[in-house]
């Protein structure tokens, strides 16, 4: 039986399932629309980011005793629920529902499409591909959005807000209907799964006698949680500059794709600035400064370079800095060790959320600015040396 097809499937149906179009106006879809403030829509995400750090374990028990088949079918499922909750009425409380459903999906989603892809390969002994084939699977979300966020915004502007959630229904049937045609390729035995507690207390332990991790966790948490922001502030800022919100998802798609060349130029990026410990760095140091700018720019010609430019090295550094990372820790302690380094992420982004969303609503402007003093501040506190970026 062969499973190449299983590929080029998991390529579309992944496209298919980052097909937001709110994604570009989701500010406007959950203020304007859904008659929420934007401390309540960073609330949201808290809940959001708070469900999947309970629901992973749980939903992770999908794939390993019912198949990766079934996890990536079931999410598919779930998303659709997900998104006709989320627009049958402007009400918090529904949205919370969403929220928790939509996690739901997401772990489900999480580690089952990547197992499909590498069982796959491995089944076909063309392990060797890994490299290049997850290269190539994670860049399809990165083109979604540039398809999706674009496109969002002619429905926002056409048929109104609430319908660029609904009309995700179609291509998440799309992803649905490619799960179901996928083959469930032989896997290893699985370890049983570790709990909340077990998990933590494993991570912390292995930090505790790795200080080089320690301080790359540290870099890449704190900077990456707050220059995510961008992505949520312009949408605020294009409204003070009474932009049209027909191109809000234009410049969603333009801040993908300027991330998209970042990921594959790190080779040259890390040569150009000498070193990549200098690369690393300065990324950080010109994102911070990017949004410190916006703090105190009155043109949109000049706020639309910062972003982008907070974009491209800001947004890509996480990626670079999960490839280090896992340079430092053994195989068979990297699933429990990137469990708590994503766990602390995502409480610390839980944290932030709400205290951001109290900010933009007393000065949106003076929030860019406290944000990219934050980043700069992190980047003061880095330890990171050029020993510690193994390649």
């Amino acid at each position: 039986m062969s499973y190449k097809s299983n590929l080029w499937k998991m390529y579309l149906f992944k496209f298919l399932l980052q097909m937001h179009f709110f994604g570009g106006v989701l500010i406007p879809f959950f203020t304007d629309w859904g008659g929420i403030t934007f401390t309540q829509v960073m609330v949201l995400e808290s809940i959001y980011v708070l469900a999947i750090v309970f629901l992973e374990i749980p939903t992770g028990a999908v794939a390993d005793f019912l198949g990766r088949k079934t996890s990536l079918t079931l999410s598919a499922v779930t998303m659709i629920v997900a998104a006709i909750v989320y627009s049958l009425t402007p009400s918090f409380m529904l949205f919370v529902i969403a929220e928790i459903i939509w996690a739901i999906g997401h772990t489900l989603l999480s580690g089952a499409d990547q197992a499909m892809i590498y069982d796959s390969l491995k089944t076909m002994k063309s392990e060797k591909q890994s490299k290049k084939i997850f290269g190539r699977f994670e860049s399809f979300p990165l083109l979604a959005i540039i398809v999706a966020a674009p496109l969002g915004s002619l429905i926002a502007a056409t048929l109104g807000l609430r319908y660029t959630m609904l009309l995700m229904t179609i291509p998440f049937l799309g992803a649905f209907i490619i799960s179901l045609t996928l083959k469930e390729p032989p896997a290893e035995k699985k370890k049983k799964k570790l709990s909340y507690l077990k998990t933590v207390t494993e991570g912390v332990n292995y930090f505790k006698k790795h200080k080089t991790l320690r301080i790359l966790a540290f870099d890449k948490i704190s900077v990456a949680a707050l220059v995510f922001f961008i992505i949520w502030l312009y949408q605020p800022l294009f409204t003070l500059f009474n932009i049209p919100i027909a191109y809000f998802g234009l410049m969603l798609g333009a801040m993908a794709a300027v991330q998209a060349i970042t990921l594959n130029s790190f080779s040259s990026l890390e040569r150009v600035f000498k070193s990549k410990k200098n690369y690393l760095f300065w990324s950080a140091i010109v994102s911070g400064v990017a949004f410190i700018l916006l703090g105190f720019n009155n043109s949109i010609v000049f706020a639309l370079v910062l972003i982008l430019v907070a974009s491209a090295f800001g947004l890509s550094r996480y990626v670079l800095l999960n490839n280090y990372m896992n340079k430092h820790i053994d195989s068979h302690n990297r699933a429990t060790v990137l469990s708590s380094v994503s766990m602390v992420d995502r409480l610390f982004r839980a944290i932030l959320y709400p205290i951001v969303g109290l900010l933009v609503e007393w000065s949106l402007f003076i929030t860019f600015i406290i944000i990219g003093v934050a980043i700069i501040a992190s980047t003061a506190f880095s330890r990171v040396e050029e020993g510690h970026l193994v390649d």
